[in-house]
């Protein structure tokens, strides 16, 4: 093996990369560097030889009918004398290492600028190819230097860039301190290819959960989605894929001793494990842990943003400090979540209603306490409006709606609660308190002076009537007074005579 080829082989394993590689660029570096220094009009070809292990220079002419140009073309009866096989439009070399070894130091030493930049060139490719598929992997790496605010890692066989931006605030680093970070992209720049590291990407947290809990690794349970707020606070969305493997309790581990290794990895950032739901509905109410959610509805699906109702107590639970938990429960989710107390919301609907009730003409399609299949029989049948409902006829509701007359009249009786009181209602219900507040002596004021008459003269009659002692005018005589039986005198009752 000759000096060349021993000098191929070391730089392949130096910098990992192929030998092949390098041979074309050595062929290119020599055949540049010939061109430049003979500056003659033949196209010089340097060649490898895998034999000899040597480079070897060639001119490289095409074979044509008709020669225009004798350095760069030969005729067939040339080339056939060459090589039997040749053919019109074949490439014919003919050696030329005698002037090969014309070449002096200026045209070694340009040819080897090309072949450092050559190799450096493939370094870099290599380099690029080899970390570009592995974006999203935990990588080791050791604090080399800072930069502006930036530090620079040494990972092996490159150097990677954490950026100030993708630094947690709660961390503080020295030089030679090792780091774990997760790669996030990888771009060619012109002095090569970048590596781009985070610690506060959410990846991050998904790798160390993976090298954390086995079921994870496994694919058993699986981290649907993550979400950080770096240095503070995490949530984490987990299922299994095993219905008897509760994803939960896996990545918490025994006594947290999971969980609490990626917390101390992470500078002490607190983590909430949420079980994780298809249904946007399900999903929020427990990404809001620990809030206890009232109710949680979809109001506007295009743009995905959810409204959750929460009793007062548990409203500054659920938004967090700083709006922390719903921030990052919305994150978590990927919906936009709008949080309301339950007494506000309770408000703010018997407000709309008071004020849509308050419309001279309230469609029944805008009210809710009404069945809205009964709104849409009704309005087919003519019956719009509430004020319409209220004065229809009970038969003829019941046979639109095809229900019973105690339905029907218990609708229209809704309906005519449901509007608001009219002047007149206002004016006959003062009038029936007016008259249930009134005194009995007022009802006797009004009596008229005939009635009275009539009295004075049945007493002045009653007056001058005789006194009996028999017991049968006694009722007769108490009547218009109608005095009670003890007022009988007991001298006045007949004694019992024996035997009677």
């Amino acid at each position: 093996m000759s000096i060349l080829s021993e000098q191929i082989q070391a730089i392949s394993r130096d910098k990992n990369i192929d030998p092949r590689t390098i041979i074309e660029a050595l062929q290119d570096a020599v055949t540049a560097a010939a061109r430049r220094h003979f500056k003659s009009n033949e196209n010089l070809v340097a060649i490898y030889s895998e034999e000899s292990h040597r480079m070897e220079l060639y001119a490289a002419k095409r074979v044509t009918d008709v020669v225009v140009s004798p350095e760069t073309e030969v005729s067939l009866e040339e080339a056939l004398q060459a090589d039997e096989t040749a053919e019109i439009g074949d490439v014919l070399y003919e050696p030329r290492q005698d002037r090969f070894e014309e070449l002096g130091r200026i045209a070694a030493q340009t040819a080897k600028q090309i072949i450092v930049q050559k190799v450096r060139e493939a370094e870099r490719e290599n380099i690029y190819n080899e970390y570009i598929g592995r974006v999203g992997e935990i990588v080791h790496g050791v604090v080399k230097r800072f930069e502006r605010g930036n530090i620079i890692l040494d990972i092996g066989r490159t150097e990677a860039l954490l950026p100030r931006s993708e630094q947690s605030p709660a961390e503080n680093f020295s030089q030679n301190d090792r780091v774990r970070v997760v790669i996030t992209q990888v771009t060619k720049d012109a002095k090569g290819p970048q590596v781009h590291v985070s610690r506060t990407s959410p990846e991050l947290l998904k790798r160390l959960f993976e090298m954390e809990v086995p079921e994870i690794y496994d694919g058993t349970v699986t981290i649907k989605a993550a979400a950080r707020e770096p240095g503070e606070r995490a949530k984490v969305g987990v299922a299994s894929n095993d219905p008897d493997v509760d994803p939960v309790g896996a990545c918490v581990g025994m006594k947290g001793s999971r969980v609490q290794a990626v917390i101390r990895e992470l500078r002490g950032e607190k983590i909430d494990i949420i079980p994780w739901s298809e249904d946007p509905v399900v999903f929020a109410a427990n990404a809001l842990s620990p809030a206890k959610v009232s109710r949680v509805q979809i109001t506007d699906f295009t743009n995905q943003r959810l409204e959750v109702i929460v009793e007062e107590s548990q409203l500054s639970l659920a938004i967090g400090k700083r709006g922390q938990n719903v921030r990052l429960a919305s994150k978590l989710v990927g919906w936009n979540i709008d949080i309301r107390s339950d007494a506000e919301m309770k408000r703010e609907v018997a407000s709309q209603f008071q004020s849509l009730l308050s419309r001279p003409d309230v469609p029944l399609t805008d009210l809710t306490a009404l069945n809205p299949a009964y709104a849409q029989y009704l309005q087919k049948a003519g019956i719009a409006t509430l004020e319409e409902l209220a004065d229809a006829n009970v038969n003829d509701v019941a046979s639109i709606l095809d229900i019973s007359f105690d339905e029907a009249v218990a609708l229209i009786e809704q309906a005519r609660q449901l509007l608001p009181p009219t002047e007149t209602d206002e004016d006959s219900a003062s009038e029936t308190a007016e008259l249930e507040a009134a005194p009995e002596h007022e009802a006797e004021a009004e009596a008229t002076p005939e009635d009275t008459a009539d009295v004075s003269l049945q007493s002045e009659t009653a007056a001058d009537a005789p006194t009996s002692t028999d017991t049968a005018a006694a009722p007769a005589a108490a009547a218009p007074g109608r005095p009670a039986p003890d007022a009988i005198a007991p001298e006045d009752e007949p004694e019992l005579q024996p035997g009677a």
